[in-house]
């Protein structure tokens, strides 16, 4: 019995041996072109997802719907990201940063908002001026606020005039202190 056992024990030793030896890195494959070919996989079927936006084939585009809001100056409507144009929010690792996210959160609760794409796309979002129902623009709302700055190289100075006197300053000088203890760190 304990001759039986060690046989059995030996042969399954020789054969892990042998198939490491078999698959080990610099040994060659074994010639295999006798086998059937399989075919590759299909890809995938599409998705109910609607298709992705396009900027290049599309100069104008509107969606409405109702907005999840991603942080102050960024919302989703039908599974499309939408920056608002014009305007530069705080992250939300900023200082006011989550204000602005909330402040955003209550101005599009229970509303349904209208995007007028631009075409133009940031960092795997659409651009577009979005507005209430009552036709208010979100954007100029979150300037109001004290939440936002004009972002004149793209508004055009649209929003400027909404800004208050030492917004600009307040939100400039700490985003320069943020980048400041980044490079320090």
């Amino acid at each position: 019995m304990v001759a039986s056992l060690i046989i059995i024990g030996v042969v399954v030793i020789f054969w892990i041996m042998m198939k490491r030896d078999k698959d080990a890195p610099g040994n060659p494959p074994l010639d295999q072109s006798w086998q059937k070919q399989t075919k590759r996989p299909s890809p995938p079927a599409p998705s109910a997802r609607p298709a992705p936006y396009n900027a290049g084939h599309v100069t104008s585009r509107k969606l409405r719907g109702r907005a999840w809001v991603i942080d102050g100056d960024t919302i989703a409507i039908d599974r499309s990201k939408i920056r608002l144009a014009g305007i530069d929010a705080p992250e939300l690792d900023e200082p006011w940063g989550q204000k602005s996210k909330w402040a955003m959160v209550r101005l599009c609760k229970g509303q349904i908002i209208t995007a007028h794409l631009t075409g133009e796309t940031s960092y795997d979002r659409v651009v577009g001026t979005c507005y209430l129902d009552d036709g208010r623009d979100l954007a100029a709302e979150l300037i109001k606020a004290g939440l936002a700055l004009d972002f004149a190289h793209f508004s055009g100075g649209k929003y400027r005039h909404l800004e208050t006197t030492d917004l600009r300053r307040k939100l400039s000088a700490v985003r320069r202190k943020m980048q400041a203890t980044k490079v320090l760190d």
